[in-house]
């Protein structure tokens, strides 16, 4: 898996010159909150292309343009650009999300964010790093963590559970925050800046790399039935510096619903 790794990592690194902030055209996927640009489709195209090189047969799972391909052993998870509503006002908190899967199981994630000057990366069983560096989630308790957030931006019909599962939490712990990349953020917890997730509806582009990340970084990670987040569908996120902070997460969200409305 190493080898695939560097390659990939290469790729990646070479996605990100199409990454330029003049030029690109905007376009709404329906709403006016969920936009894709013409980066975002060169990027996945060139990811596509030069990723499937690595492992001739592979699958894909991809954000953009319905690209799903997943009844293979190997199969990538593609967000060519997490944070695009950020990317597209010049706002450094977005990146490219790429994750293998093997067998439906996570082997392999990295999470770019030039404009952070951030590559992190993880295998299955091997850590996590940030820049070639070994990273490791808090020691921090719930009562000190620091929350990252959102309220299900593309669905707000659940804005006011989020709401009110987002207050409980903010009431137990220390303190909120929101950045617009789910990926940038789950990263940051398994480098240990913070140390309580929680989102209503994410697909699986927006963490299926970031979740190995932070699991191999010593975090947790869970959908809304306590077990690892689906890899093909939609699903609730909760993720923590601890797997006990991590049930506590779960256990509030259970308070306020007793099954996901989607």
């Amino acid at each position: 898996m190493t080898d695939i790794l560097n390659s990939a990592i290469k790729i990646v690194r070479r996605a990100a010159d199409l990454m330029v902030r003049d030029g690109f055209a905007i376009h709404d996927k329906g709403t006016v909150e969920n936009i894709v640009t013409s980066s975002d489709v060169a990027v996945q195209h060139f990811l596509t292309k030069e990723l499937g090189a690595i492992l001739p047969g592979c699958g894909f799972l991809c954000e953009e343009e319905d690209f799903t391909d997943i009844s293979h052993r190997y199969v990538w998870i593609i967000d060519p650009i997490d944070g695009t509503a950020n990317y597209a006002r010049g706002n450094v908190n977005c990146c490219i999300s790429v994750a293998l899967t093997e067998n439906g199981k996570p082997a392999l994630g990295i999470v770019y964010s030039p404009w952070r000057g951030e590559l992190y990366t993880a295998t299955a069983g091997s850590g996590a790093f940030c820049n070639g560096k070994p990273i490791h989630v808090s020691s921090r308790p719930f009562s000190e963590g620091i929350l990252f957030t959102a309220m299900s931006t593309y669905r707000k019909e659940f804005a006011r559970t989020c709401s009110d599962i987002i207050y409980d939490i903010y009431m137990e712990s220390n303190d909120v925050r929101r950045t617009g990349s789910a990926a940038v953020e789950l990263c940051m917890m398994a480098a240990g800046f913070a140390e309580l997730y929680f989102e209503f509806r994410l697909m699986p582009w927006d963490y299926a790399a970031a979740s190995l990340i932070l699991t191999e970084a010593g975090g947790s990670i869970a959908g809304f039935d306590g077990n690892y987040p689906s890899l093909t569908s939609p699903s609730l996120i909760i993720a923590a510096n601890s797997s006990d902070s991590c049930q506590r997460l779960l256990n509030t969200v259970h308070r306020h619903i007793s099954a996901l409305p989607y």
